[in-house]
């Protein structure tokens, strides 16, 4: 557990030391006591292997000349992921990166815990990011049928997905005395071996989905018509006049190409 440390002031025993310059082992050994502690830094003590405490306060100051001192620093450090490759959930090779904003909040931990803790923060950091993208497909490509998708995805997931992982990461990384800030993918795309294969694919499924969109209001318009010419008693359709109509209707609607009109001079049957 961490305990705070509360050095003597390095000024007054500057003073002290000097008047021991004569002695070469006792100015020496005072010029040893000295220790800077930065703002957002801190000194972890240990006597003879025995935790003695950490200076968080920064300033200038003097401590037991045996003590030693082991710095670490308390600012906010960013980690970038490079892009690893991995699998989804359903198997396809993707590649996903993250940013990890990171601090150590207790240097008891860091400094004991683990063996180096910006070596730690790395590899557990990877390790989180590669279960992760194994627990979620990188996109819902199963469930198409109602244009919707009803399951969490990498690619959809977005907060939620970042959420999962900086609580991941702080579990992880809890045992090194280390607070995850932020976390977030900075970077998710399918593998080159099929990234030309998925893009087609989507953009199949974006067509798919807009042609149902264009004959669900072609099927209305037509309904619509059907009614307003009945109601009106503007012309008296047969069932087989009413389903030509419709094919037609069905197709100028439903075409991705202008229609061409055809002016017919004859009657209805020619």
């Amino acid at each position: 557990m961490e305990k705070e440390f509360k050095p003597i002031s390095g000024y007054p025993m500057l003073l002290v030391v000097l008047l021991f310059a004569p002695t070469i082992v006792l100015f020496i050994l005072g010029l040893v006591g000295f220790v800077i502690v930065s703002p957002n830094s801190s000194a972890v003590l240990t006597l003879f292997g025995k935790y003695k405490g950490t200076i968080r306060k920064n300033g200038f100051f003097w401590v037991n000349p045996f003590y030693r001192k082991q710095k670490i620093s308390l600012r906010a450090r960013n980690l970038d992921t490079p892009p690893i490759k991995v699998n989804d959930s359903i198997g396809n090779p993707i590649k996903i990166g993250a940013v990890v904003v990171w601090k150590v909040k207790e240097t008891f931990k860091a400094a004991f815990d683990v063996d180096d803790y910006q070596n730690f923060v790395n590899i557990q950091s990877e390790a989180a990011i590669r279960k992760l993208a194994g627990a979620y497909p990188y996109d819902d490509l199963e469930d198409e049928h109602n244009g919707e998708s009803n399951h969490l995805t990498l690619r959809s997931g977005g907060a939620e997905i970042d959420e999962k992982l900086e609580d991941a990461l702080t579990r992880r990384l809890e045992i090194a005395g280390i607070e995850v800030i932020e976390a977030r993918i900075s970077y998710l795309a399918y593998s080159e071996e099929i990234a030309s294969a998925m893009l087609q694919r989507q953009q199949a499924t974006a067509i798919i989905a807009a042609r149902k969109k264009i004959v669900e209001g072609a099927v209305g318009m037509v309904d619509d018509a059907l009614i307003q010419l009945k109601e009106g008693n503007i012309v008296d359709l047969d069932e087989e006049k009413k389903a030509a109509m419709v094919s037609n209707l069905l197709v100028v609607l439903c075409s991705d190409k202008a229609a061409s009109p055809i002016i017919n001079a004859g009657t209805l049957h020619n």
